[in-house]
């Protein structure tokens, strides 16, 4: 099925390059934000602007969220004039937010109260990955509202991989991935703090150890930014990323699974918002790992 008219909710950081790469590859789109200037600049490539979530949905039509958090997402589902008041049966919301799995299995249950699916999308990859259509998409739901999303989501990364029906699943994949890269940070920051105390250029280090034991996107992408303490302007704000590492911490506790690391890296991340660095890039946690060793 080729979808005629696309409603897209969030023009953040991700959700603006998103919108553009699907108007870029044909899909007419009609796209909703919370703050309505930062739509207006869609009307200019041929999207149609709303005021609301609910104007932003054909019934039985299909709507993409990509918003900043579990409160976000269900205001624009469930609140005044929110997309499933209109979506009704044979529609499908694919959330693409990184949201706790209980949102994900919530909304989905409400979503097939009234006839539609919901699906689970959270991706990986920074507003530049987004916008070279780079993205890792993580996705769950039910079979055929999953064949019926992917022409979309393949207009947007680079690869879509299936983990079941539950749609919890896939922010339970997002969020185990976002704690590996969290940890991935400080292990950097320490090893570059490590060597500069011992008189080795960050930049050197960074470009070795990325370059060859590390040869991986993370290590490389995020190396370079820990050299040059390259924090801003932020592709991930750190507010966003305590955010997240919150969730991974309520997830693992509703299963008794206990994360030392995830306890350390809330911790830095903590210490960092007690420091004003909310707006800064999540990657400056490196910062207190570089002050913890008196380096300037």
């Amino acid at each position: 099925m080729v979808e005629q008219r696309v409603g897209f909710l969030g023009l953040g950081n991700m959700g603006a390059p998103m919108a553009r790469n699907l108007i870029a590859q044909g899909f007419s789109l009609t796209v909703y934000n919370r703050h309505p200037e930062k739509a207006e600049a869609f009307r200019q490539l041929g999207a149609q602007v709303v005021t609301s979530p609910e104007d932003a949905v054909v019934p039985g039509g299909v709507v993409i969220s990509m918003l900043a958090n579990d409160q976000a997402v269900e205001a624009v589902t469930l609140g005044t004039r929110g997309l499933l008041s209109r979506l009704g049966p044979g529609g499908l919301h694919i959330s693409m937010s990184t949201v706790a799995p209980e949102t994900s299995a919530r909304l989905a249950k409400l979503h097939q109260a009234v006839g539609c699916e919901f699906l689970a999308a959270p991706v990986f990859g920074r507003p530049e990955a987004a916008a070279a259509r780079k993205l890792w998409i993580c996705l769950a739901g039910e079979g055929a509202a999953k064949a019926r999303a992917r022409p979309l989501l393949e207009a947007l990364g680079q690869g879509v991989f299936d983990f079941g029906e539950a749609p919890q699943a896939a922010n339970v994949v997002k969020l185990s991935g976002n704690f590996l890269i969290l940890s991935a940070v400080e292990a950097m920051a320490e090893a570059l703090a490590l060597g500069e105390k011992n008189g080795v250029g960050r930049e050197d280090l960074a470009n070795f150890l990325s370059q060859t034991v590390f040869a991986c996107p993370i290590y490389q992408n995020y190396a370079n930014l820990l050299a040059q303490r390259r924090y801003e302007p932020a592709g991930f704000k750190l507010s966003l990323g305590m955010k997240d590492l919150r969730l991974v911490r309520e997830t693992a506790e509703s299963v008794a699974q206990p994360m030392p690391l995830a306890d350390l890296l809330h911790a830095r991340l903590l210490s960092a918002l007690a420091k004003g660095r909310e707006n800064q890039d999540w990657s400056a946690i490196e910062l207190g790992t570089a002050e913890d060793g008196g380096v300037e």
